[in-house]
Formats: structure tokens, sequence, C-alpha cells
């Protein structure tokens, strides 16, 4: 019989445990979404396949999954991106298959896309839509059956709506990373965070005084952005959109084309979901020594392929998680991460207590999909207002912050018309 599952090594379950718990002390609203699960067993018998990083906090997401009944099956949504202790001790303790090993290859990640959906999921949760893509490409029968998926990143909901605007989109799916209560604090906060993190890991860098580029102004943008120049960099911001760009210029950062910030940036940081955000020509326009990464979902923000073409001498790991080009003439650009998601290629990824948030609401968004089964019709839809409120309160309450409620008097005002000055 084939092991159901695939890690780098279970001898590593007792350290991944720790880890684990350690993420859990600071995640009080998937803690409260897990003890009611325990009770109430919502998801009892469903299948699940969970296509996320593989890191404490999805760790804690998914034992809170099978508290609720669930029977699931994860594997990694990036190659770079797995905690290798996590996974084993998600087999070794918590009896949960998992398909994931940090470094895999192509091969390998395709093979454990395919192990999760052999599992005949009836709900998916995917990041960056890689699953829900294959499903529609080789287990098309499944559809039927699908109760809903749950998008967890910008990337993967611009990939399946323009699956529903074509109207190829078999399954309803749940835009979570649309949810307030995900992307104006993960994406904002977490990747503000955790990108800054992972840069200075892999390079030591001292950002004060540095020349950072932020291409793209979203939520992550704008967390990066805001993070760079708390560190006393000189942030420029490059944009295609016309309003975030005037949104950048009147926060205050410098904006300006990729073509004139690539003469003149010390760190390239890509945050658009889009390809080749750097190309060729920034590539060659940029200073001797310039540090160029991503943390969009994919690895294809920058054009890593030109970049390899041109290159007269590549060397790999000249420092954990560094790769230097050598063009001719002598210049050298270093890459970060193999260009895959820095904060999680050479960092942990987002704070624990930020995560608490986005996965109490994928759980309780799952939860949402199961009540209303046979309902939904295959298109995106936004997590319910009430599953956000519940989980932003909650989090305030954690925090130990109180705020107003309107009186009944203020509340007949807001739904009148006919008081006025």
């Amino acid at each position: 019989m084939a092991k159901n599952y695939d890690v780098k090594s279970l001898s590593l379950a007792p350290q991944g445990k720790k880890r684990i718990l350690w993420a859990g002390q600071d995640m009080p609203v998937l803690r409260r979404v897990r003890e009611r699960f325990e009770k109430e067993k919502p998801l009892r018998g469903l299948r699940f396949s969970a296509c996320l990083h593989v890191t404490a906090e999805t760790a804690n997401l998914v034992q809170t999954l099978k508290a609720g009944g669930a029977q699931v099956v994860l594997c990694a949504s990036n190659p770079l991106s797995t905690q290798d202790d996590v996974a084993a001790s998600l087999v070794q303790n918590d009896k949960i298959p998992t398909y994931a090993v940090k470094g895999e290859d192509h091969k390998t990640y395709y093979r454990h896309l395919r192990a999760a959906l052999d599992h005949e999921p009836v709900i998916t949760m995917d990041d960056g839509a890689d699953l829900v893509s294959m499903l529609h490409k080789d287990y098309a029968h499944l559809a039927d059956k699908l109760i809903a998926s749950m998008e967890e990143t910008t990337t993967g909901v611009i990939r399946l709506r323009a699956l529903a605007a074509d109207g190829k989109l078999k399954i309803p799916v749940i835009a979570v990373n649309d949810a307030s209560t995900k992307h104006l604090f993960d994406n904002r906060y977490g990747t503000g965070q955790s990108t800054i993190d992972g840069v200075i890991r892999a390079t030591d860098m001292l950002l004060a005084g540095k020349r950072v580029v932020v291409a793209g102004y979203g939520w992550c943008g704008k967390g990066v952005a805001s993070r760079a120049r708390g560190m006393g960099s000189k942030v420029i911001v490059t944009e295609i959109d016309p309003i975030r760009a005037l949104e950048a210029a009147m926060d205050g950062f410098e904006v300006m084309s990729m073509k004139e910030a690539a003469k003149i940036g010390d760190l390239f940081i890509t945050l658009t979901g889009d390809m080749h955000v750097i190309g060729k020509e920034h590539l060659k326009a940029m200073k001797d020594g310039a540090v160029v990464c991503n943390s969009g979902h994919f690895d294809i923000e920058i054009d890593l392929k030109a970049l390899k073409q041109m290159a007269k001498k590549e060397e790999k790991n000249v420092r954990n998680f560094v790769d230097a080009y050598t063009l001719p003439g002598g210049k050298r650009i270093f890459i970060l991460g193999e260009g895959r998601l820095v904060n999680l290629a050479a960092a942990e990824g987002h704070p624990a207590s930020v995560m608490d948030m986005s996965f109490a609401t994928q759980a309780l968004a799952s939860e949402w999909a199961v009540k209303n089964r046979g309902k939904l019709k295959p298109q995106v839809y936004d997590v319910p207002k009430s599953v956000e409120d519940w989980v932003a309160t909650l989090k305030l309450s954690s925090m130990g912050i109180r705020i107003d409620r309107l009186s009944d008097e203020q509340e007949k005002y807001l739904s009148s018309w006919n008081v006025g000055t």
C-alpha cells in the first residue's frame, strides 16, 4: 500500500509540533472556531483538499477543519514555501495526509496537486488557483460534486474571475482574499512585514537610506512601501493604474515608471500578480549590486529567463536564498528566493496574529458553503458580511479593544431620510 504523504522527513515532527503550538497561541479567533467545530462537527465526513502554503499557521487551519469533522488532504501551493517540520508534524501527530517538500521540483509539485485531487474532494482550498485550474483541465468529473472552492490570494481570484468571465468556471468559488478581514490585514500588514523580513534574512541589508522600488500599489504594495519607509528607505512606487499611482503620490511616495526606477533603485520588490513587471530592459539598466525579489504569488513577475540569457555567469547560493548573475561588463544582479515569494522562501511568511483572521474567515466561509450546498452557482462569491463582522469583533476582543455601538436613535436616523437640518 502506497504511503499517503510525501514530506522531507518524519523525524522533523517534534520540532514542527512546537512551531504549530507557538503559532496557535497567537490565533485566538481561529481557536474559537475550532472549539465550536469540535462540538458541532459542521464538516462531518466531507472530503477537503487544501492547496496552501504549508506553514505553522496553515497547520492550525487544517487542524480546525479536521476538528469540524472534515477529511483533509494538504499539499503545498508553492515549491519554496513549505516548512518541512510542520509538514512532518501534520502527518505524524495529526494523521493529515500532507504532500509538501521545501524546494520540490516542478514535476513533484504537480504530482502533489494530483494526490490532493485524487482524494475526490467536495471542498477545495486554494492559494493561487493551481488546484482549481488542474481540476478544470484534468479532473473535470469532480466539478459536479464540488460544493465550493475557497481562494486565498489576489492572483488566484484574478485567475478565477477571468475563468468566470470566459464562461468556463465549473464550480462555485468564494473569494476569501477579497474579504476585508483578509486583504486589509493579511495583504497589507502581513505581506508588508514578512516581505521586509525575507529581504533582511536573505541579505542582511540595511534598508535605511536605500532606494527601494515597490512595483504595484495594491494592498500588498502599500504594506511593503509603508514598512520600507518606516525603516528609513527612500521608496519609489511603480504602477500602471492611474488611481493607485495618484494615491501613492499623495501618500508621499515618489512615483515613476519602472524604466526610470530601474536606473536608480537599490532593491526591487514586485507585488503585482502580473508577468515580467521587471523585464530585460529594466535588468539591463540596473546598477551593479541591485537586489531583485518578488512577493507576488508566482515566479513570473521578474523575467528570469531573459536574465539567464543575458548573464555570462550564474552563481547559485552566494548566500542562502541569494543567486548572483554577472552581466557582460561585470555588473552583478542578485535575485532572492529564485524569484518566488521572498517572504516564504527566505522567511516564515506572515505572523500568526494576522493569519488568525484570514484562516478564521477561510474556515467559516467553508462552513457557509456547506450550509448552502446545492444553492451555489458556478460563479465567484464574496464572503458573507456576517462572517466578516464576527471575525473582526472577536479579534478586537482578543486585543482588549472595545468599540461603540449605535443607539436605537442613531440606527433610526441612519436608516431614515426625513430627518434633516
